[in-house]
């Protein structure tokens, strides 16, 4: 690539945000430390509409909609995204060309008194915006009492902080990112907590045409997350789901082998359906809608179009 080149790289605004994008300059620089790369901030839907719950208002590219007509215009290089954000169908001419070293994908509780999520009290009040977490936190314990909560990770904290609530559930991903573990409470188990799909994941959207940019972003591709989270997002974009939809996945690959969990609840938590299978990385699409099938095929499509329906 001409080093001469100015990269632009367009991100959201939040400080999150503008880490992860840090992250992925850090990477190039160190690659190209005579590239010119300039730090594009735009603001997405998501992040003006702050008073409703993701479920009411729909999630289709609800944080990445204006990064990507940014890119289509030209007017930035590539874009950087929480892998989790993206919806499954992008625009024809866009594509993602790389994704970074998958940060831990658990979940977390925060909580007053360090209580962990079994030592709540009785019927307690615990914030997420979630309808995975929420879900996922009623199949553990149906007494909680679920409150939605809207806001960047900083804000989040601070409602939490100063709302009468005992406890609020983020990705610990955003919190290691922004220096802010020291708040965790318990890092939640798989078990009681299976992840959004790519979570903990930092995605670069390009242009399909643009071949010195897709030659420079895959030099930083780290192969086995982005093999991990494209058989997560079959799975996801199979079973048609997104923020309305408690959908979690988590794929890990080791000894060559990929396994990927899939998980589909009611809102309530009452019903779970839950599966596993193992296969080749480069098969990961293919194991994502396998994994899919198999959980539409067990029932969980009645719980899908009921959610739909509602």
């Amino acid at each position: 690539m001409n080093t001469k080149r100015t990269i632009r790289i367009g991100t959201r605004g939040s400080r999150l945000a503008l880490v992860q994008t840090e992250i992925i300059r850090r990477m190039l620089q160190r690659l190209k430390p005579d590239l010119n790369i300039e730090q594009v901030i735009i603001k997405t839907q998501g992040d003006k509409i702050l008073d409703v719950s993701l479920s009411k208002i729909g999630d289709k590219g609800l944080f990445v909609k204006e990064i990507e007509t940014a890119l289509l215009r030209n007017d930035i290089d590539l874009a950087v995204h929480s892998m989790k954000d993206l919806p499954t169908e992008s625009p024809a001419e866009l594509t993602i060309a790389a994704v970074a070293p998958r940060e831990d994908a658990h979940d977390v509780l925060v909580s007053k008194e360090t209580r962990m999520l079994d030592n709540l009290p009785p019927g307690a009040v615990v914030a997420t915006s979630s309808l995975r977490r929420g879900a996922q936190l009623l199949s553990h314990r149906k007494d909680l009492r679920l409150t939605d909560i809207r806001g960047n990770v900083e804000t989040r904290l601070r409602k939490f902080e100063q709302g009468d609530m005992e406890a609020v559930v983020l990705a610990r991903a955003g919190l290691k990112r922004l220096g802010l573990e020291a708040h965790v409470s318990q890092v939640l188990p798989y078990e009681i907590m299976l992840p959004a799909p790519a979570q903990g994941a930092i995605g670069i959207q390009i242009r399909k045409d643009d071949a010195e940019v897709m030659a420079l972003v895959r030099l930083i591709n780290d192969v086995e997350t982005f093999q991990a989270v494209t058989a997560e997002r079959a799975f996801l974009k199979a079973l048609e789901g997104g923020c309305q939809t408690p959908i979690a996945a988590y794929g890990e690959i080791h000894d060559e082998t990929l396994t990927l969990e899939g998980r589909v609840l009611s809102l309530d938590g009452l019903k779970l359906f839950s599966a596993k299978i193992s296969d080749s990385p480069e098969k990961a699409e293919e194991v994502g809608e396998r994994l899919a099938n198999d959980l539409l095929a067990l029932g969980a499509d009645r719980i899908l179009e009921e959610i739909r329906v509602r």
